[in-house]
């Protein structure tokens, strides 16, 4: 019985007569645990892209991004990323707090080279946990059940010119979010961000956006 494919995926692939490729393909490449050439690539990576199902069962994608060793492979089953101060929303921890099913995808856009993950996730505030990684709200914790390498055939190259200042770094002070101090925001952004901006000044929605459609690295 195949761990990847339904009655859906297995009507296109008689229609497109592909059906024996898929299964090879799910033979040789799929994986259900984490082996030394799955650790160092995925701890190499500086970024990834995690799909979680909301509560009426809509996908939903996000850009992950750290300093490369920011997904930490704990064991042959589980991995380790953070959960960093965003927008406020938690749309992928909400939706991973209702629904631990998750996909994450990892790309190497230089060589290319391209590693898929499917899991289910689940959301820690342990001490322990929390410690792997700085200024995490949560560490979000992925028991694998399946991994497999992804042909790179449309994968564009590209080359990265640096890292995002806002990275939590061990060996440096993360800067202050630019955009939260906007002045439109400051009647709802919490007491230590407020303290911040009294500091540093506000801004207007339009100096920020400014700065975002020219590229300013300190968006």
């Amino acid at each position: 019985m195949s761990r990847l494919y339904g009655p859906q995926h297995r009507e296109l692939q008689d229609q497109f007569q592909s059906r024996a490729l898929a299964d090879r393909i799910e033979m040789i490449g799929m994986k259900t645990e984490i082996t030394d050439m799955e650790k160092a690539f995925v701890e190499s990576r500086d970024m990834f892209f995690l799909s979680s199902v909301d509560d009426r069962g809509r996908p939903t994608v996000s850009y992950k991004g750290g300093v490369p060793g920011f997904v930490k492979v704990l064991d042959g089953q589980r991995l380790a990323f953070p959960s960093y101060d965003g927008n406020g929303m938690y749309l992928s921890m909400g939706n991973i707090a209702g629904n631990g099913e998750v996909g994450l995808l990892f790309i190497d856009f230089e060589k290319p080279f391209r590693l898929r993950v499917q899991g289910r996730a689940a959301l820690s505030r342990e001490p322990k946990d929390l410690a792997l990684f700085k200024e995490a709200d949560f560490a979000v914790i992925v028991t694998v059940s399946e991994l497999w390498m992804n042909c790179p055939r449309y994968v564009h190259r590209y080359q990265k010119m640096q890292t995002s200042r806002y990275a939590p770094q061990e060996t440096s002070e993360t800067p202050f979010c630019e955009w939260k101090r906007i002045d439109g925001l400051q009647d709802v952004l919490r007491p230590h961000e407020l303290e911040v901006v009294e500091k540093v000044g506000q801004i207007s929605i339009e100096d920020w956006m400014g700065k975002v459609l020219t590229g300013d690295d300190k968006v």
